[in-house]
């Protein structure tokens, strides 16, 4: 993306020790007491200046982790499990802007033109692209989604509302 490298695992690469030592910034988030899944992120140009591992739960068909990367902000959204996190590099230097957490799991994240939503099973969530939070609100399944003239259109169990994406 642009000029940064995306990589995104479910086991640890070999030469883990190396790239934490290396990375500019390097966050490891362990069990949370019950380890089902793992996620390893590095973003960079050449070698990766993040790098994220992280533990989370539930990792079940359905709660998969997802990172989104948003070049000309050099901003970068990872989701796994309940929890949620924000990193920059705009300053220069990698940093967490945010954490955060959802209910139940994460599901996605998706860009719509200067907004990015975050899904999850009990939570609907908006972003700009610089990684501050807009809004967000609670659903309930079976619930879906779509962006329509700068409008969310939401369906929480047949009932349909309506609300500006940003």
């Amino acid at each position: 993306m642009d000029d940064l490298a995306v990589t995104v695992n479910s086991s640890a690469p070999p030469d883990l020790d190396l790239l934490r030592r290396d990375a500019q910034l390097a966050e490891d988030f362990p069990d949370p007491g019950y380890d089902n899944g793992y996620v390893f992120v590095a973003v960079g140009s050449g070698r990766p200046g993040l790098v994220i591992t992280q533990r989370f739960s539930p990792a079940v068909a359905g709660f998969t982790p997802g990172v989104l990367v948003v070049p000309e902000q050099r901003q970068v959204f990872i989701g796994a499990g309940t929890r949620l996190l924000g990193y920059d590099a705009r300053s220069g230097g990698w940093r967490r802007t945010w954490h955060d957490r959802t209910e139940v799991g994460f599901w996605g994240w998706q860009r719509h033109d200067d907004v990015v939503l975050m899904s999850a099973e009990l939570e609907l969530a908006a972003w700009s692209l610089d990684g501050s939070k807009l809004w967000t609100t609670f659903v309930e399944p079976p619930w879906t989604y779509e962006v329509d003239n700068g409008e969310v259109v939401l369906d929480v169990m047949g009932s349909v509302s309506r609300r500006r994406l940003r």
